[in-house]
């Protein structure tokens, strides 16, 4: 008692001036109270401690492996690769020999060879593209070929960003329920302080009223966070192919590089390894040789055949044997081979676009990707090492002042709102930060972090207390 009163002088001269009772219980208030607001951080602690035992950590690891493991999309980029492959072997094949059988001179009422003319023959025909033809269809199938193959990677990249994308804003959620809880836990009891202060006359009823609205709007946020918690659980459920109920364990940040590196060492990396480009290059590769096939459509193919006869003869069974040689005729040249090169030329600068465009697009998302980087980064470490520390001298400030009675009482609550907004922004920073590594990691088409990582100096992310088990 004697503590509190020297700690409190204010309070001392209200305790000379009340009733023994009212005495009593203003002083186990302001006891509380004190006690309470001292012992914040600890019963903070407390509930990190027991909540890590609720629900097992989650490295971005977990997610990215179970994603390219189980998400159909990766199996049917792959099938559809097989599929353009085993188109390569047909295309520098020339077309399929005919083989014709016929009987020649037949007597039609009696359905016998006639005499001396009725025979019957076996020919072969085989069409012999030329003017290297096959060789050019081969590299137009081939270069498409790989241009699906790559594509395996560009669904790989896309599924891996997707996949850390909500990882990240599962994070960066998490950590804000885990602030709003602990914000509420401390709203109500200061309520229920001012409240009880309120009955006996030592307290003001609009700080009762201003407490009570702080509670109702922080239990609206918690309630807006946990429905996008769980619809974040049920966006990543759906990535790794499990039931939406399935449980999902706290996100732990990876250890992020301390060199990002600049934006044209990144735009570089994109340039040679991003799917995207890669896939464009070679359809550009793809639709430049289809152009050069196209102007070689007009030269004639040749055609190639053999027959073989046979017939019966007055001395016996004769036999004969033929050579042809004949081409095709581009009788049609104007309406089918001339379209055909104009076609294969639109075809091409349509796929040159495509790639200057891509480039462009990769380039403007690099350096935007970059920039969102570099803010998160410098950001977060202002607040680590500034703006939270600030915060946080100016709660103990508030309340040293507080207990020699020389703010108000909402001045304190002021303060410790601030501090805890600013511990949100910081999740929010460091889950900003790993968005842009992802989009990096998707651009350059090269991975970037060591997923299997956890960052021990950043935000420890740890179950609010009404996470199931």
């Amino acid at each position: 008692m004697a503590t509190i009163a020297r700690l409190h002088e204010p309070a001392r001269r209200v305790l000379r001036r009340v009733p023994l009772c009212s005495t009593l219980l203003f002083t186990r208030i302001t006891a509380c109270m004190l006690t309470l607001l001292l012992l914040v951080p600890v019963a903070a602690g407390v509930a990190q401690s027991s909540g890590e035992s609720n629900r097992r950590p989650l490295l971005l690891d977990d997610v990215l492996t179970s994603v390219a493991r189980v998400n159909p999309r990766i199996d049917v980029a792959r099938a559809r690769a097989r599929a353009a492959q085993a188109r390569v072997p047909g295309a520098i094949r020339p077309p399929d020999p005919k083989l014709q059988i016929g009987w020649m001179n037949y007597d039609l009422s009696t359905f016998r060879p006639m005499q001396a003319l009725g025979m019957t023959q076996l020919q072969l025909m085989q069409m012999i593209p030329v003017a290297g033809k096959l060789r050019l269809a081969g590299q137009v199938e081939t270069a498409r070929a790989q241009a699906v193959g790559i594509r395996v990677d560009e669904v790989d990249f896309d599924l891996r960003n997707q996949a850390a994308m909500v990882f990240y804003d599962l994070y960066a959620t998490e950590g804000s329920l885990q602030v709003a809880l602990e914000t509420r836990r401390l709203l109500e009891d200061i309520a229920s302080i001012a409240n009880r202060m309120y009955e006996v006359g030592d307290g003001r009823q609009a700080d009762v009223l201003r407490a009570s609205v702080a509670v109702a709007r922080m239990q609206e946020e918690i309630i807006r966070m946990q429905t996008m918690r769980a619809a974040m659980h049920a966006r990543l459920n759906a990535l790794l192919i499990r039931p939406m109920e399935t449980l999902i364990g706290v996100p732990l940040l990876p250890e992020f590089p301390s060199q990002p590196g600049t934006a044209d060492s990144l735009a570089a990396l994109a340039a040679l390894y991003r799917p995207v480009l890669r896939v464009a290059d070679r359809q550009v590769d793809a639709a430049r040789t289809s152009a050069q096939l196209s102007k070689r459509e007009i030269w004639p193919d040749l055609v190639v055949g053999v027959q073989y006869g046979q017939r019966s003869g007055a001395t016996g069974t004769e036999r004969m044997g033929s050579l042809m040689i004949g081409a095709s005729l581009p009788v049609f040249a104007g309406k089918r081979q001339y379209p055909m090169r104009a076609e294969a030329d639109a075809m091409l600068a349509m796929a040159q676009a495509d790639l200057a465009g891509a480039k462009a697009e990769t380039d403007g998302a690099v350096a935007i990707a970059y920039a969102n980087l570099q803010r998160a980064r410098r950001l977060a470490e202002l607040y680590r090492t500034s703006v939270l520390p600030q915060s946080e001298a100016t709660v103990t400030s508030s309340r040293a002042a507080y207990r020699v009675g020389s703010v108000p009482f909402m001045t304190l609550i002021d303060a410790q709102m601030t501090l805890n907004r600013y511990r949100t922004e910081l999740f929010t920073l460091e889950a900003d930060e790993g968005r842009a590594w992802a989009e990096l990691e998707m651009l350059t088409g090269r991975v970037l972090i060591d997923a299997r990582s956890a960052a021990p100096t950043r935000s420890r992310l740890v179950p609010p207390r009404d996470s199931q088990p």
